[in-house]
């Protein structure tokens, strides 16, 4: 019997600006502009629906104005609470970006996994924290402390890697090893030189990795920051390398592909990187 998921990515711009209301106001506004999208991607019976980078704030990164720390959240907390209650209702693994706050002053990028039943399963903390060029998230965020987990859903084994965390291989390597099946990388990334790699490094994270990815990206401009266009162009690539699905560059938008699981045994049963690998040669790779 065929192991087909049908997954499903978000694509959205900005609802409020910065100047339109209050942090509360704007997450709300932003949440409440996704409900529609996560209503149709129940309704045609996505299994696992990924939505973008802190998906219900904008993208404040460019600028260093800490009133943003207020707008980050317990993880589990509300509205992950909120987002089990869509993954329950339409049996839909839902991964959910929010900027978690484990006390004051800790505060993490962070995805949290929630099960077809709503179960709340776990989370992941981006590890990898860019400071540079208008992304200046380490004035938000603490590099993650939770390793690379792989979740157990109920239609596939999981992974989570966010944004700048798809500039480096070994984590990719490492949810390979352990088990990770789909690998999501929720976005908020800009037109310019990273949109060729936006189109290189998960086909080869896929490849190398024998596994499929789902990659979401932001759209629109977000005033009233200057960093550029969020240009989309959300996309599905399989074990080999393959983009088979992908959104607009500029539109709000759910993307829905079929994902054959099968594929993953067959590519590695040709490509056989696991097998080939020497870790004991690799030493320097973690050297300080």
């Amino acid at each position: 019997m065929p192991r087909i998921v049908k997954s499903g990515l978000i694509q959205m711009s900005l609802g409020k600006t910065e100047g339109e209301g209050t942090i509360d106001e704007i997450k709300e506004a932003m949440l409440q502009k996704h409900l529609p999208l996560i209503e149709e991607a129940g309704k045609q019976g996505v299994q696992i629906l990924c939505l973008q980078e802190i998906f219900n704030t904008p993208y404040f990164c460019p600028g260093q104005d800490a009133k943003w720390y207020a707008s980050a959240e317990a993880v589990p907390g509300p509205t992950v609470d909120r987002m089990a209650e869509f993954a329950k209702k339409y049996e839909m693994v839902m991964i959910v970006p929010v900027y978690e706050q484990e006390q004051p002053g800790l505060l993490y990028n962070t995805a949290a996994v929630i099960d077809a039943d709503g179960t709340y399963l776990g989370k992941y903390r981006k590890n990898h924290i860019p400071h540079t060029s208008g992304f200046w998230e380490k004035f938000f965020f603490r590099p993650g402390n939770l390793g690379y987990p792989v979740f157990e859903t109920r239609y596939a084994r999981i992974g989570i890697y966010i944004c700048y965390d798809r500039h480096f291989p070994e984590g990719a390597r490492a949810l390979g090893l352990n088990g990770a099946e789909i690998v999501y990388n929720p976005s908020a990334t800009v037109a310019g030189l990273s949109q060729y790699l936006w189109q290189l490094e998960q086909p080869a994270h896929a490849v190398a990795n024998g596994y499929f990815m789902g990659c979401s990206n932001r759209v629109g401009i977000e005033k009233p920051w200057d960093l550029g266009r969020f240009y989309g162009s959300s996309y599905f690539v399989d074990p080999r390398g393959q983009i088979f699905e992908q959104g607009s560059e500029d539109q709000d938008e759910l993307i829905v592909a079929e994902l054959d699981l099968d594929m993953i045994d067959e590519v590695r049963s040709t490509w056989q990187f696991y097998r080939d690998r020497r870790p004991e040669s690799y030493d320097t790779l973690v050297a300080p």
